[in-house]
């Protein structure tokens, strides 16, 4: 740069001034002051640092796997092996001889790559990947080549060399790797301009790939992270730039009140994990007592949860607002050709498979050369000594008749030799020591040959079939180094966790009705609900306006607030029951209707816009609940008729646009609440996806039932413990569940288990007598459990008998549960099955049984919004004055919410 500058103070002023005017430099008339851009500097200088940084610094080669930082390491470290450890400030220090860029960054490379567990075979404290803590000075910790990197990197016949940075050392340009080492480490790095991310795989894997790869099967790899956890990869789409994983902690429940973390997402560590923790709850987005971190070998966290706060709740809270739940994006760029490649992790496996395939083939051709170098000496030396062919040379006075003696004497002989003989040949030949011509063995020398032939034989054959040569390579890695390296990430599917449906209610929620506030600084006003600081909040006002608006310590709605609550999207279960007048002496009309999506901050208007309108009556009815009212008309004229009964469940629902149905086109001096309702929607069906453990509504998985608002789910688990739940959709499911159905409440459960006091099988029958508890259904010795457990009204059992020595096996015995015990209470031992020993209880198909009809609660249906407004003229035509419009019903849909509807009378 300096010689630059010097040579443009030489050049004429002229030609300078010229340059300037050619490369856009301005010149000012006034002052003549000359501006010059440094468009050039960033092209020439810039674009040199971007190169050398993205080639030399941040991003790995495709060919090898490595940063220039890491081969030059491996390369050093190759240096000094002779198998001992040697101090890892050493290789730092010998490997400043081929990376001009400091100590540190080697070091910091060194431990990362140690701490994979791969390549590096290390000793001492190398830091913690799992809790964050960093290494120990390098002059305290150790490292040398592992086996494998000595398998499957280092060949220095087929390694092509270049300079090292000063021209004092030879490095290798890329290292003969043949294994997708890339893929199995992983590697990340900011260069200027891109940067790259490539996930790491499991070992096995990439050898069950790239042997696919070579049969021409199809393979699919998906990433495998040394800190365990499980894994979403839907949207892995191959690595490439654009596709996402969500990775999630293994989050366990312990007791009613402890959750236990054993695997973290990848990315994370014990102590950013907690911290994660410990925000959340102080942002009261989840609620826990105290967090304990036992991570030593393994990762182990205990999260103390409240008395009354759902464990499930929690764990779905902990995905949403804490670090248990990662999203990573990948980005599959490697240098090729001294260029950025951006490619997926499939490409990557098959271009580093056929490397492989290419240096195995170069490997065996130096191999046979050296071979049949090998031999063609041997044979040359067995022709030489056989026949005596040295005692030529006993006269000759020169060198040059000593090579032509030898050469005359071979001739005879060398027929069968697969190439020429040269002067280097007949020199090597003089070279032989009297010592060894006077103990050559011919049978011995024969051998040899023999035996070199046939490794010649071997290693043409390999050539021949190269594809199965390479197979056989990869399945002996596998089988050498495959131990101990099967997958830590489990592969899923999650479900979608909604925040509002798990985040903690931390905070209270109040109205001021008259004066149209509301929020959670009002403490001297109504209280209405808990909340959290990211739900939606619904408001209706005695005007018939509606608005959802978020939570605030402070938000104006309008006069006259007659219903406040948290809003749930897509909420088609609850219904809200209106009476209005339109306008200020318009007729009265009665509507239902649900409101399943909004825009936030929006005014809705419930009466058509007309002035002067005012609500009468409104209930807001969690499981569309139709209530039965008394309508009171005032004295008006010759009305006969001033109080009749209106039934909502007379009424269809609509959307929340719909003007509704006239009720009277009289004045109404009040409406008074005559009979509470039930709920008149159709029983929801539940699914159970085994695939994400959760129960869903979108039909997937297997049908679980119908339910309605009072039923609840039976869950029986292998450690003999029953409970019921309501079904939630946010409940998490473990692994050990071996029934999940509807619970029938007068339906007896049969279970036959094994006490381990009495090592005997008994019987009982029993049915759920407290709902709401979790109780164990066999005997608390340690060696009792759960051998079979029916749901069936009228079930049986068959008991196989262990075959006595010198006797005919007893018949198997068919027991009618039924009628072998009475139905007792939930604690009782039950009736001891047998007395022999017993091989195998199986279960038969039961007994006929038709349980009584139920009548159900008449179904009705929600039509959709988009429908609504078809329907607005119909609603306004003209009724008698006290007539109702009657409508079918329908079916509403839509998911359950708990709850007891408001009412509101005016």
């Amino acid at each position: 740069m300096s010689d630059e500058l010097d040579n443009n103070e030489e050049q004429n002023p002229e030609d300078i001034d010229h340059q300037n005017q050619e490369s856009g430099d301005v010149e000012n008339a006034d002052n003549s002051e000359t501006i010059t851009k440094v468009t050039g500097m960033y092209r020439d200088w810039f674009l040199d640092y971007a190169s050398y940084v993205i080639l030399e610094r941040a991003v790995p080669a495709i060919e090898d796997g490595f940063k220039p930082v890491q081969r030059r390491i491996m390369h050093s470290m190759k240096d000094l092996d002779d198998g001992r450890y040697n101090k890892v400030a050493n290789i730092v220090g010998h490997t400043m001889q081929y990376h001009p860029h400091g100590d540190a960054s080697i070091a910091d490379a060194m431990v990362q790559m140690g701490q994979k567990d791969l390549l590096i075979d290390t000793q001492g404290n190398w830091g913690n990947v799992l809790t964050g803590d960093s290494a120990a000075a390098s002059r305290y910790i150790e490292a040398r080549l592992s086996k494998f990197a000595l398998d499957v990197v280092f060949n220095p016949k087929i390694t092509e060399w270049q300079a090292s940075y000063d021209g004092r050392k030879k490095e290798p340009i890329n290292l003969p790797v043949m294994f997708p080492l890339l893929l199995a480490q992983g590697a990340e790095g900011i260069a200027v301009g891109l940067s790259t991310k490539v996930l790491p795989h499991n070992f096995i894997e990439l050898i069950d790939a790239s042997v696919k790869h070579l049969k021409g099967k199809r393979f699919t790899l998906l990433p495998d992270f040394p800190t365990g956890g499980i894994m979403d990869a839907t949207d892995y789409k191959d690595g490439v730039r654009g596709g996402k994983i969500r990775s999630r902690a293994r989050i366990n429940q312990q007791d009613r009140n402890t959750l236990v973390i054993n695997e973290i997402p990848f990315g994370t560590t014990t102590s950013s994990l907690i911290d994660s923790i410990l925000k959340a709850n102080e942002k009261g987005k989840i609620k826990i007592k105290q967090i304990e971190d036992n991570t030593a070998a393994e990762v182990e966290i205990l999260v103390h949860i409240p008395s009354g706060i759902s464990p499930d709740k929690t764990i779905d809270a902990l995905y949403a607002f804490t670090n248990c739940e990662t999203s990573i994006s990948p980005l599959g760029c490697v240098i090729e050709d001294n260029k950025p490649l951006f490619v997926g992790v499939s490409e990557m496996l098959r271009r580093s498979t056929d490397r492989t395939v290419d240096l195995l083939k170069q490997e065996l051709e130096i191999r046979l050369d050296e071979l049949e170098a090998q031999w063609h000496f041997a044979s040359l030396e067995r022709i030489f000594i056989e026949n005596r062919i040295y005692r030529d040379i006993e006269e000759e006075e020169t060198w040059e008749g000593v090579i032509a003696a030898i050469d005359k004497g071979l001739k005879p002989h060398i027929k069968h030799l697969k190439r020429a003989v040269t002067e280097e040949d007949i020199v090597r030949l003089t070279e032989i020591r009297i010592k060894r011509i006077s103990k050559f063995d011919i049978d011995k020398a024969q051998q040899k040959i023999e035996a070199l032939e046939d490794q010649i034989a071997e290693i043409k054959h390999h050539l021949e079939n190269l594809i199965e040569y390479a197979i056989a390579y990869f399945k002996r890695l596998k089988k050498d180094y495959g131990a101990g390296k099967e997958r830590k990430t489990e592969i899923r599917v999650f479900d979608d966790i909604e925040a509002t449906k798990v985040v903690i209610r931390n905070t209270k929620l109040y109205v001021n009705r008259e004066e149209g506030f509301i929020g959670t600084s009002l403490r001297r006003d109504e209280y209405v609900t808990d909340c959290s600081d990211i739900d939606d909040i619904i408001v209706f006002t005695e005007d018939g306006t509606m608005m959802v608006t978020k939570v605030d310590s402070k938000t104006f709605i309008g006069k006259g607030i007659i219903h406040v609550a948290v809003f749930k999207k897509k909420d088609k279960r609850t219904i809200y029951n209106m009476i209005y007048r339109f306008g200020k002496s318009g007729p009265t009309y009665v509507k239902r209707f649900a409101v399943t999506s909004i825009t936030r901050d929006r005014e809705y208007s419930l009466t058509k816009d007309a002035k002067g309108s005012k609500v009468l009556y409104f209930t807001a009815n969690p499981n569309g609940e139709a209530e039965v009212v008394t309508v009171l008309l005032r004295q008006k004229g010759n009305i006969k008729k001033l109080k009749f009964d209106l039934d909502f469940a007379d009424q269809m629902v609509k959307g929340r646009g719909a003007k509704g149905n006239i009720v009277t086109k009289h004045p109404v001096k009040r409406v008074e609440l005559k009979e509470k309702g039930l709920s008149t929607l159709k029983p929801r069906k539940i699914w159970f996806d085994e695939t994400v453990q959760r129960l869903n509504l979108d039909g997937r998985g297997e049908l679980l039932g119908e339910f309605r608002s009072e039923d609840r789910l039976l869950i029986v688990k292998q450690d003999g413990t029953v409970k019921t739940v309501v079904p939630e959709m946010t409940l998490r499911f473990d692994d050990d569940i071996i029934i999940l159905e509807k619970w029938e409440p007068k339906k007896p459960l049969s279970a036959i288990y094994w006490e381990g006091e009495k090592e005997l099988f008994y019987v009982k029958r029993f049915l759920i007598e407290n709902p709401d508890k979790e109780e164990l259904i066999i005997t608390d010795h340690s060696d009792s459990y759960l051998e079979r457990i029916f749901t069936d009204y009228r079930p049986v059992a068959e008991v196989v008998f262990v075959k006595k020595r010198g006797k005919e096996r007893e018949e198997n015995l068919e027991v009618n549960l039924e009628e072998f015990i009475a139905v007792k209470g939930i604690t009782a031992m039950g009736n001891q099955l047998t007395k022999e020993k017993v091989l195998e209880i199986n279960a038969l198909a039961s007994l006929p049984y038709e349980p009584p009809e139920e009548k159900n609660a008449e179904d009705m249906d929600v039509v959709d919004e988009e429908d609504v407004s078809s329907e607005e003229d119909n609603d306004s035509s003209d009724t008698d004055d006290d007539a109702i419009r009657s409508s079918s019903d329908e079916d509403t849909g839509g998911e359950a919410s708990g709850g007891e509807g408001q009412t509101s009378l005016f």
